[in-house]
């Protein structure tokens, strides 16, 4: 590709995770004890049962912390020392992204190894597996929750500005592991392409992005993203 790339972002979803073996927590795979996380994940399930919550993201947290970021977060990773301007916006709360070693990150979602006071407002990180006690307690005596965005919550108007900031001017967008369908990150490719940057998809399928996309590349991330690197890198940067 003769074309140069001086500005990338990138938005992730459930599907690169989901190579480290990552759940859902959708549909089949997040049930439990005969709740679905659409149950769960709410501010009103927390606020009836805070110890219940807190179990599921325990038992959550339990099962992310036995994965590993796989060749597709590395690939990000080495994206991101090769350009000066390059984004990474994720729709996960895994943190594997972090992990492999990025560290320019949108998270619109939180992340599950954060948590907030209910009453002061501020984080904390913590990667105890199991957690010492649920629900887990601020220093102050308020109940802590999981740093997260639940259904029925609005996403953090800092990180959604950023996104929006990254995709405006970016020269290259690539949408990875995401049915590009839940807003408001489904904006962020048209907001891209709208802005003329040149738009790559890597998906297990073909999305409502797909007609859009300069290219698509069926398959999984962790194969075809270390791929698609090795053609782009003499364009970055």
């Amino acid at each position: 590709m003769a074309r140069r790339f001086d500005s990338v972002a990138v938005l992730t979803g459930a599907g690169i995770s989901a190579e480290s073996n990552v759940p859902t927590f959708r549909g089949k795979d997040g049930l439990w004890r005969q709740y679905r996380a659409e149950e769960l994940a709410t501010p009103g399930a927390f606020q009836r049962d805070p110890i219940l919550v807190w179990e599921w993201y325990d038992w959550r947290r339990g099962l992310i912390a036995s994965c590993e970021p796989n060749a597709a977060h590395r690939t990000l990773v080495d994206m991101e020392t090769r350009c000066e301007d390059f984004v990474l916006i994720t729709q996960n709360v895994d943190g594997l992204h972090q992990r492999a070693g990025s560290s320019r990150i949108v998270e619109l979602h939180g992340n599950i190894w954060e948590m907030r006071c209910t009453a002061e407002n501020a984080t904390s990180e913590n990667h105890d597996v199991p957690l010492p006690q649920i629900p887990p307690m601020c220093s102050c005596g308020a109940p802590l929750r999981p740093h997260v965005v639940w259904f029925g919550e609005s996403l953090d108007p800092d990180r959604i500005s950023a996104a929006y900031r990254a995709v405006e001017r970016c020269q290259l967008m690539l949408v990875v592991g995401t049915s590009a369908v839940v807003q408001p990150a489904a904006s962020l490719p048209a907001i891209a392409k709208d802005s003329g940057a040149y738009l790559i998809e890597v998906n297990l399928e073909k999305t409502p992005l797909s007609p859009w996309a300069d290219e698509v590349i069926l398959g999984p991330a962790a194969e075809e993203l270390p791929r698609l690197w090795g053609r782009l890198k003499e364009s970055f940067c």
